[in-house]
Parts: C-alpha cells; sequence; structure tokens
C-alpha cells in the first residue's frame, strides 16, 4: 500500500522450555533509530539465562513499551516498528484513530515468510525468535553510549540524485566500550583483565582463568604471584560482587526472579523428591597432573585451556558406559528408569544471575580435542551470560567443580531428572604413602550425589572407584578399559 505507513507491534515471543514471561534487560535500540531484519533489539533474561531478541522487520523504532528492569509475559507488544518509515508521518500506536487503524496493513501471514528467518516456521513446527535459528542479514546495531556520537548509518538500497546532499557514510567498526587509559604493556588485550602478556601465557600454561582473580599489582594488575597462587589453591578469593546497597532498616531486599528463580524451585524439588546419597573418596592425580602438562605442551594443543577438569570429564564419559544406571531417569510417571545410551554432560557454573547447568550433547561421541573446546566454549558462554535454553536442558550427568575456590568438596544436589553428580575438589600438594614412602602428591576429594532409588552404594561405590582409579592414572586407564 504505497504512501501508508504500516507500523507493526512486535511481540515477547515464545523463547522456549516452557517459560511465560521475560524481564527486559537492557534494550539495544531507542525510539528513532532505523533497525534491520534480523538485528538485536533487545536482551531479555528469562528463567533459563539471558538471551537477545532479534528484529522480526527491519524499519524505524517508533515506540517501546517497556522499560528496562520490566518483566513482561510472552505474547505482550514490546515495540513497535514502521516498516516504510518514507511513506509519512507515522501514528500513536498507543492510542491509534480509526482512521490511522483503517490504514495500518495486516502483517504477512506465517507461511510467507522464509522458512529459517525470523519469525518464520523453524524445523520441527515452531517459531524461529532466537539469535542463530535463521541467516544473520546485517551486523549488529547497539544503541550508541552516553557521549559517543552515532556514525551514520550507510543506506541500504542506492539513492538517486538526492535533494540535499548527506553527509558521507561512515562503516561502524566492530569497537568494543571506550577505552581507558592504560598501561603501555595493553595488559588488557585478549581479556577484560589488566595482567601482561607473561603472565597471561603463565596463567594459561597453569589453566587458571585470569577473569577469577583479583590482582595486587599496580593498578589492580595481575601478577605472576597472583597466578601461581590461584594454581597451587593458596590465592585470594575471586573478586567479590558488588557490595550490597542498605537502606534506612539497614536490610536489603533482592527480587527472587530469572535465573535464581528457577535454580531455586528445581533444588527444591529435586531435594525433596530424590533421596540423596553422597559418598567422599580421596584420589592422588598426580598423573593427571602430568598428563595435563603434557597435552599444554603438545603443538596441537598450545592454544586450548586445559585443566585437570577435563581429565575429570573423560573419566566420567569413560565410567559411564561400565555402570550405565548411572547415567539414568527415575520416571515416576511410567513406572520406569530411563537408561540414557547418550550422555549430555552438565558442567555447573556460577554466574552473576545465579547457578546453571549447561551441558554438553552427546559428550560421550567427542575425541578429547573436541570435548576440551566443547567444554572451554560452554565456560565462557555461560560466564558471558549467552547460554542458550535448549543448551540447559537434557543434561544427563553433571560435574560442579568446587575445586576453583579452594573447596576440598561438597554434598551437590542433583540437578533434577539426573541419577548422579559429581564435585571435583581443590588440587592440593599433601603427604601421600606412595609405593611405601611418604612423598609429597598431588590429591583431591571426589564427591558423588546420586538417586538412591536408582544407584544402590555398591554400584555407587563402583563407579566412584573407576573414576578415581581413571584420575590416578589416566593413560593405564585408557589403555586397559579400551
Amino acid at each position: 500500500m504505497t504512501g501508508v505507513a504500516r507500523i507493526e507491534q512486535f511481540k515477547l515471543p515464545d523463547l522456549g522450555e516452557g517459560l511465560t514471561e521475560g524481564e527486559i534487560l537492557k534494550w539495544l535500540v531507542a525510539v528513532g533509530d532505523t533497525v534491520t531484519l534480523n538485528q538485536p533489539i533487545v536482551e531479555v533474561e528469562t528463567a533459563k539465562a539471558a538471551v537477545e531478541i532479534p528484529a522480526k522487520w527491519a524499519g524505524k523504532v517508533t515506540q517501546i513499551f517497556h522499560e528496562e528492569g520490566t518483566t513482561v509475559e510472552v505474547g505482550a507488544p514490546i515495540i513497535a516498528i514502521d516498516t516504510q518509515p518514507d511513506a509519512g508521518d507515522v501514528p500513536d500506536t498507543s492510542t491509534p484513530s480509526a482512521a490511522a487503524l483503517a490504514a495500518v496493513e495486516v502483517a504477512p501471514a506465517e507461511g510467507a515468510v522464509e522458512p529459517g528467518l525470523i519469525g518464520g516456521p523453524a524445523p520441527g513446527g515452531r517459531t524461529a525468535v532466537l539469535v542463530g535459528y535463521g541467516p544473520r542479514t546485517a551486523a549488529a546495531k547497539r544503541r550508541p553510549r552516553k557521549g559517543v556520537p552515532e556514525p551514520a548509518a550507510a543506506s541500504a538500497a542506492p539513492v538517486e540524485a538526492p535533494a540535499r546532499v548527506e553527509p558521507p557514510a561512515r562503516v561502524e567498526p566492530p569497537v568494543p566500550a571506550p577505552v581507558e587509559a592504560e598501561p603501555v604493556d595493553n595488559g588488557r588485550l585478549g581479556g577484560g583483565v589488566l595482567a601482561k602478556p607473561p603472565v597471561r601465557k603463565l596463567a594459561k600454561d597453569l589453566g587458571v582463568d585470569l577473569g577469577t582473580l583479583t590482582g595486587s599489582g599496580p593498578q589492580g594488575s595481575i601478577t605472576r604471584d597472583d597466578v601461581q597462587a590461584a594454581a597451587s589453591g593458596t590465592g585470594p578469593a575471586p573478586a567479590a560482587a558488588t557490595a550490597p546497597t542498605f537502606g534506612a532498616d539497614r536490610e536489603q531486599r533482592i527480587p527472587i526472579k530469572g535465573v535464581r528463580k528457577l535454580m531455586a524451585e528445581n533444588m527444591v524439588a529435586s531435594a525433596f523428591t530424590a533421596p540423596h546419597v553422597t559418598m567422599f573418596l580421596q584420589v592422588d592425580v598426580t598423573r593427571t597432573v602430568r598428563a595435563v602438562d603434557r597435552l599444554r605442551g603438545m603443538r596441537d594443543w598450545r592454544d586450548v585451556r586445559v585443566s585437570p577438569l577435563l581429565i575429570v570429564a573423560k573419566a566420567i564419559l569413560t565410567a559411564i558406559p561400565r555402570y550405565p544406571m548411572v547415567n539414568s531417569t527415575w520416571s515416576g510417571d511410567g513406572g520406569e528408569i530411563v537408561v540414557k545410551e547418550y550422555v549430555n554432560l552438565g558442567i555447573a557454573a556460577a554466574t552473576e544471575r545465579g547457578l546453571i547447568v549447561p551441558n554438553i550433547k552427546d559428550a560421550g561421541r567427542l575425541p578429547l580435542r573436541e570435548l576440551a573446546d566443547a567444554m572451554n566454549a560452554l565456560v565462557d558462554t555461560a560466564r558471558s551470560g549467552r547460554t542458550a535454553p535448549a543448551d540447559m536442558s537434557g543434561g544427563t550427568f553433571t560435574i560442579t567443580n568446587v575445586g576453583v575456590f579452594g573447596v576440598d568438596t561438597g554434598t551437590p544436589i542433583l540437578p533434577p531428572g539426573e541419577a548422579a553428580i559429581l564435585a571435583f575438589g581443590a588440587i592440593r600438594e599433601t603427604p601421600w604413602v606412595h609405593k611405601g614412602k611418604i612423598k609429597v602428591r598431588h590429591v583431591t576429594t571426589l564427591g558423588l550425589s546420586f538417586d538412591h532409588r536408582i544407584i544402590d552404594g555398591e554400584l555407587g561405590s563402583r563407579f566412584l572407584r573407576d573414576v578415581a582409579a581413571f584420575l590416578a592414572d589416566p593413560e593405564a586407564a585408557l589403555l586397559s578399559w579400551g
């Protein structure tokens, strides 16, 4: 309809996994901005994770219905987009007149949208709403930061003989936040922490995540001593969260919502549904530590972050086929135990929004190098708050690495639907009887919690014993277990 502006109200889409609402965390566009198809426009936190939602149409933003921090139900309008901004004046979408309503065109039918694009049908009959479902047609454009002028955008189509001369278009460079004054060593290159290149290399060699450390050097930079202390388990606690703000009554009230709310509900349901049993075992992991050092020295592994957690994951994936019941689910409704041949290995991750447990699909089929890459990608995504809801469902066995916090072990609660979870404690240099003599060895403590409806004491003990045997001598276990 030529000459008539068309206003489309974009509703909060169904983000899957039975979620019914989401909180507006951050708007990536403002009223008056021009958006392109599939451009991220808003960041929403659900009970699963924070996700960026892309634009369903290209056009100009005419109205934003909800401010940041507002919880919105699925299906409620969140933004209005004029898909024909050059067609005329934009009507007020909050209280449209009858004439304006008559001039608004109807959105295309579901089948009229190309499959795979945002708003179009996706495999399985679902509607593609998340970043990554369909091809990306343009680079993401975020709202300009305060005090930073927005570069001119290049036109999407050629324009013939404009009536007035426009300033030349500039290509928006993919620049992150404005850089503050930094030391000459460029210590922040490759990460958000301040550390010199030799310190970064040392951290990589020792498997220490610089993002978890509080620097003791100039301007808060991380030093070699900080890294070595963290590697030995004697370092300071990771960077603390923002100090709480108390009111006049000297109390602080934190809303229970999003990821934290779902975590609480799941933990309560699991704790009072599955009868938990936890057993512990100390193990000499000196050879595991040596195996990690050997991997780091190999040419094909020099650019890969490797830690003992990788060997723990391999030990579990190797032991599960020997004890399939460990990788199962209690189905009370069906009156049966469902044993899984595949292993979706979950790694518990503590994030600013709460505990999440993303998992690596079919991890048992991955070679060691691919398993390492998958674990690194999983952790990086979780820490950035970008874990997709699908990556947090369907887990069959979980590892919680409490050792990174300097804790020896714990009694973890099962994720709902899983039969077992392993707590991996800190590795410490400990006096240990080795070959009849007391020597200093690398020792850790494993804690295995399991559903006693499925796993009895004997099965749990045998599984934990085999995992420990693998860690005590990984090379011999791989050779003998096949």
